[in-house]
């Protein structure tokens, strides 16, 4: 990525509905997150992690700088072309057939030239208003070349205290009444990893699931969501819980180790920040909320890039998993072609 392209850029981050500015200092050392200061996360699925602390926190303001550029849509390249992704689908089964693995989440990287006059914060406002999501996030380190826009509909890891929870997502179709058997089979398989996992850092006892494969709308599609929560240990942190749980369950599979063999075998191009995780924390107040870094893009030399991907599992179809990718990718490519917006949120 050339530093000239970015180096009128300020650093920022909007987290939530916060706006961060005045850059203080940047770690790849989470136990920063148990030290003070209020920090925007970036936990990239196979990099380094980078912890950015800012002096100043406010409410998220309208964007008052120039619109998004808008990617011509037809300039996207897929790291799995239709063949490709449908025969890791296949060998995934058979993987699966021969009890290697339960699930593995595949995915596929999308990407094009980047537009003359990009700026991700500008994406992030056309994000905001074509495709608003709960844990959304922006974040702008020109001179560490970061340049995130994630419009994520799902929790990773939210803290309060000593109460710590996930919210792993697992099951997507077009409507409500449209999810298939091999949804909830997923969803399930994903929270008992999602338990092991927080299990290795709470107190015991703690682990319960107050929601199960509830439905939830988003825009063009739907999801089936559960909840997983317990209750930190004395003694331990960020740090710890980062280590017990990243990568997401949701877009690894199960067993984990198994399933990260599997998307290393089976995936040409490194995932990048896509499945990693973005979010905020308040290290002063012990609380914090990361996403997982699904619906979104980031800025690669002088590519932009995104990923799309989905859960593979015995029932799956290699037809229909390709078509769940397009699905999600659809309408988030069609924010990214658009031009002038309004607000940054």
């Amino acid at each position: 990525m050339s530093p000239r392209r970015f180096d009128r850029q300020a650093p920022l981050a909007v987290v939530g509905d916060r706006l961060l500015t005045g850059l203080r200092d940047v770690t790849s050392d989470l136990a920063a997150l148990d030290g003070s200061g209020f920090w925007a996360v970036v936990l990239p699925f196979d990099g380094e992690p980078l912890c950015a602390r800012f002096e100043h926190v406010r409410p998220a303001r309208p964007w008052l700088g120039r619109p998004w550029v808008g990617v011509d849509p037809d300039a996207w390249t897929s790291s799995l072309d239709r063949t490709g992704f449908e025969d890791g689908v296949r060998r995934i089964r058979e993987a699966i057939g021969r009890g290697d693995v339960y699930q593995v989440n595949l995915t596929r990287v999308l990407s094009a030239p980047l537009p003359a006059g990009a700026d991700v914060a500008a994406l992030g406002a056309a994000l905001a208003e074509g495709n608003p999501a709960p844990f959304s996030a922006v974040v702008r380190l020109p001179d560490h070349g970061v340049h995130v826009a994630s419009a994520s509909p799902e929790r990773f890891l939210e803290r309060d205290g000593d109460r710590v929870w996930s919210s792993p997502i697992k099951g997507t179709a077009a409507t409500a009444d449209a999810f298939l058997a091999k949804d909830k089979a997923e969803n399930v398989m994903i929270v008992d990893l999602v338990r092991n996992d927080l299990g290795r850092v709470c107190e015991w006892g703690s682990i319960h699931v107050p929601a199960l494969c509830s439905v939830e709308p988003h825009p063009g599609l739907v999801h089936l969501v559960s909840t997983v929560e317990g209750r930190l240990r004395p003694g331990l942190g960020w740090a710890d819980a980062i280590d017990a749980t990243f990568q997401p369950g949701s877009v690894t599979g199960a067993p984990k180790i198994a399933a990260l063999q599997h998307i290393s075998d089976l995936e040409p191009q490194s995932r990048g920040v896509y499945c990693g995780a973005v979010g905020w924390v308040d290290a002063t107040a012990a609380r914090g909320s990361l996403n997982v870094a699904i619906r979104t893009f980031w800025f690669d030399d002088d590519e932009i890039r995104f990923g799309t991907g989905g859960g593979i599992t015995w029932d799956s179809d290699p037809s229909g998993e390709w078509e769940e990718t397009e699905l999600k990718a659809h309408r988030l490519l069609r924010v990214a072609a658009n031009g002038p917006v309004t607000s940054l949120s």
